[in-house]
């Protein structure tokens, strides 16, 4: 049971601790990515100029977690699944991006139970992402 009302209106992304919050987050994903051996086919998705990828996912992450829709003010509107089909992301990769994510969220100063409640609520599109895979590779 999550203490907080995370999900509601900005009260999750306030918790992150804002803009600056979320930043900091994703730049330790990343680094934490670039760094862990069972996450390197992960990494090796992206370009070798990560800069792009870490500005999308935090404007990304910002709007979807209930603050300023940054995304879509610079990128325009993104579907996670489908912005992702091109990419052989498998439950491997899908375990290695939120293993990545898991050790980047412990390494903030959050409450335990947002951790726990972001975790469990980005293995949603992780997973459509991947459940998206599974359906191109069988009409194929």
């Amino acid at each position: 049971m999550h203490d907080q009302r995370y999900g509601e209106g900005d009260t999750s992304y306030l918790t992150a601790g804002g803009e600056a919050g979320v930043q900091k987050l994703v730049e330790d994903f990343y680094e934490i990515m670039a760094e862990r051996p069972f996450a390197k086919k992960i990494f090796e998705m992206h370009p070798k100029d990560i800069s792009v990828s870490i500005d999308k996912l935090a404007r990304f992450l910002c709007g979807w977690l209930g603050g300023p829709k940054r995304y879509s003010e610079k990128y325009g509107g993104i579907a996670i699944p489908p912005a992702h089909k091109h990419l052989p992301i498998k439950e491997e990769e899908m375990n290695a991006w939120l293993g990545c994510m898991a050790e980047a969220i412990e390494r903030q100063d959050y409450p335990e139970d947002f951790g726990q409640y972001l975790i469990e609520q980005l293995a949603v599109p992780a997973s459509r992402i991947v459940l998206l895979r599974k359906k191109t590779e069988q009409l194929q």
